[in-house]
């Protein structure tokens, strides 16, 4: 199994020196990987830091957008660049667990049939307000898009590689891979994972973004999902 471990960071300049740390440490004992950090126009030293410690691993890249493009953009630049066959996605903030890493590697090296593992938050370390929000943001999508979805607001899942970069790139695709992947009839799985609370940096969305642009997203993905067709298994006819 081999492994790209993607990071998409916008100004976390004290979180991803100590998360590179941790991620190091968790898949030591793993499969062959490699970490792109994908900075998405950070203003702050994240991008410095990252490149002052690439000579102490080997196997980690930086690749930066000239400006900023959003979270799904930078996962597919990411995607692309990838050497691995799976990708994990894991946010720069550090609430996401790298130990929870393994697990979820654990599920689709016991299935063949998985193309994606997705991490529900346990336990959810954030405010009240954010936490309600989300509750009710989950169940109307899952309501709408019926992807038997539990929570889609984990920045942390593990996909297949040639799976991801046949979505649609679309600037929410991050919220709705789930529903994608069921869309396309390929099977995954929802797994519980560490929420971890937020110590340095900010945060890049608030409440009435995510509502504002929320709505018009789920609608567009509504739209999509309805109008994909799947022929099933395509063959080559060969000349006699």
């Amino acid at each position: 199994m081999q492994l790209s471990v993607l990071i998409p960071v916008l100004d976390e300049q004290d979180n991803i020196l100590p998360l590179l740390e941790e991620l190091y440490a968790a898949l030591a004992a793993g499969p062959a990987f490699e970490v792109l950090v994908i900075d998405d126009g950070s203003t702050d030293a994240t991008p410095v830091r990252v490149q002052q410690v690439l000579p102490a691993y080997p196997t980690l890249r930086l690749i930066r957008h000239a400006r900023r493009a959003g979270k799904s953009a930078a996962l597919v630049t990411g995607a692309h660049a990838a050497q691995g066959a799976w990708l994990v996605f894991m946010d720069g903030d550090r609430q996401n667990d790298p130990a929870d890493i393994p697990a979820l590697i654990d599920l689709v090296q016991g299935d063949d049939d998985l193309a994606l593992v997705n991490g529900v938050r346990h336990q959810r370390q954030d405010t009240l307000s954010k936490r309600l929000a989300s509750r009710a943001a989950n169940a109307i999508r899952r309501t709408l898009l019926r992807d038997d979805c539990p929570d889609t607001g984990s920045g942390l899942k593990l996909i297949r590689r040639d799976l991801f970069l046949d979505l649609p790139a679309i600037d929410c695709l991050h919220r709705f891979i789930p529903a994608f992947v069921k869309g396309r009839g390929r099977a995954y799985a929802n797994l519980p994972v560490t929420d971890r609370p937020r110590i340095s940096g900010l945060s890049k969305y608030t409440n009435l973004h995510r509502a504002a642009v929320g709505v018009w997203d789920l609608f567009g993905v509504m739209w999509l999902l309805r109008r994909q067709k799947r022929p099933g298994a395509a063959t080559e006819v060969l000349a006699p």
